[in-house]
């Protein structure tokens, strides 16, 4: 069970990790554009920054608890 919860985790992981490497892509691209939406910059380089949370929580959940 908590194998299949992992390989649920990791699979989520992947798509953030994804996303978030299409999105640096996106931002990339439309910035070289002159001239560009700032509005829609900002909306990208938000939801980019909410991946990036995202992402860090699950890789949080992949660290085994280590009691000292």
């Amino acid at each position: 069970m908590e194998d299949l919860d992992l390989d649920a985790i990791r699979a989520k992981l992947a798509a953030l990790q994804q996303e978030h490497r299409d999105l640096d892509e996106v931002i990339a691209r439309l910035a070289e554009k002159a001239p560009f939406d700032m509005i829609q910059l900002q909306r990208l380089k938000k939801r980019k920054l909410g991946l990036k949370d995202q992402i860090a929580v699950l890789e949080s959940k992949l660290i085994p608890d280590i009691i000292a």
